[in-house]
């Protein structure tokens, strides 16, 4: 079973001041300050372009898709921002189908001290196109060691992860810890760790990692969802396979729903779909039908 992005690749001023910056800014599209903005993460369509999924080639493809779908903002990855042209292209597209970016995924071994420099390095860079990108967020994955990581190895994690919510601070980009399997398995060994030594650190969740992980997503809002300011929404069978659409699985969205109520939860979240095989819809209508059972069940 594919349990992260790491498996996966082992396995397989108003109008006119808009206009002038380049860029729609996320709060051209927001509604009240409270409300939920639910944007969509690109992976069905990055999941095509191993092995470091960068589908800028389909990009126009992919914003009128969430576009059609009914998405508030489109969440993307990386290896979409390292491209020298990365910024004007995006601005380019954001203006036309007035979808702005919200935020990223970032997945580095920031466990590792030996790639620190690296890592330090690129995730700058990413911050810094969000930043000119007017998005608010990046959602941080600390990385897999494939085995229980040591003390120190935890502690240079959380050193890593201080540093880089500094360099989002500088940028106005709000950093959260977003988890795979590996980070709440074992007991949640890996996550208790960062918090342990990071206690007020954002999270961004993905609640069908969590299940995967052995994690009750209710009981994960219920616990930490006073720091929770973002999270991810995918579902799956009883069998565990993944579902073309959100509400066609065994996922109790309802009951995560109320959890969320009762947390008063007022961050965002974004629809992240994913594929065991080739769908049987058009992925823009998976999209649409994802969206459609969202605004149902939450509201957003």
């Amino acid at each position: 079973m594919i349990t992260t992005r790491r498996d996966f690749i082992k396995t397989i001023g108003g109008a006119s001041a808009v206009m002038l910056a380049g860029a729609t800014p996320l709060d051209a599209f927001a509604g009240g300050k409270n409300e939920v903005i639910l944007s969509g993460h690109l992976w069905v369509y990055a999941s095509k372009y191993p092995p470091d999924w960068n589908c800028n080639p389909i990009l126009e493809t992919v914003f009128s898709d969430f576009k059609y779908a009914g998405f508030r903002g489109l969440e993307v990855m990386e290896s979409n921002l390292r491209g020298n042209d990365a910024v004007p292209k995006f601005k380019e597209l954001i203006d036309k189908y007035k979808l702005p970016v919200t935020g990223a995924s970032y997945y580095g071994d920031m466990w590792d001290k030996n790639q620190a420099p690296r890592i330090m390095d690129d995730i700058t860079m990413v911050i810094e196109r969000l930043g000119q990108l007017k998005a608010n967020n990046i959602g941080i994955t600390v990385g897999v060691a494939q085995r229980r990581k040591t003390e120190e190895e935890l502690d240079h994690q959380a050193e890593m992860v201080k540093q880089i919510l500094k360099v989002c601070a500088k940028n106005n980009i709000e950093g959260n810890l977003h988890n795979h399997t590996f980070e709440v398995a074992d007991g949640m060994h890996d996550l208790k760790g960062t918090l342990a030594r990071i206690p007020d650190v954002k999270l961004g969740p993905d609640l069908n990692w969590l299940i995967r992980g052995g994690v009750d997503p209710v009981w994960f809002i219920e616990t930490y969802g006073h720091q929770m300011t973002y999270m991810h929404l995918r579902d799956q069978y009883a069998n565990g396979k993944w579902t073309e659409y959100l509400g066609q699985g065994v996922t109790d969205f309802k009951a995560i729903a109320k959890a969320l109520k009762k947390v008063n939860f007022k961050g965002r979240a974004a629809i992240e779909l994913a594929f065991d095989s080739d769908p049987v819809n058009p992925i823009k209508e998976n999209l649409k039908t994802s969206r459609q059972y969202v605004k149902k069940v939450f509201g957003w």
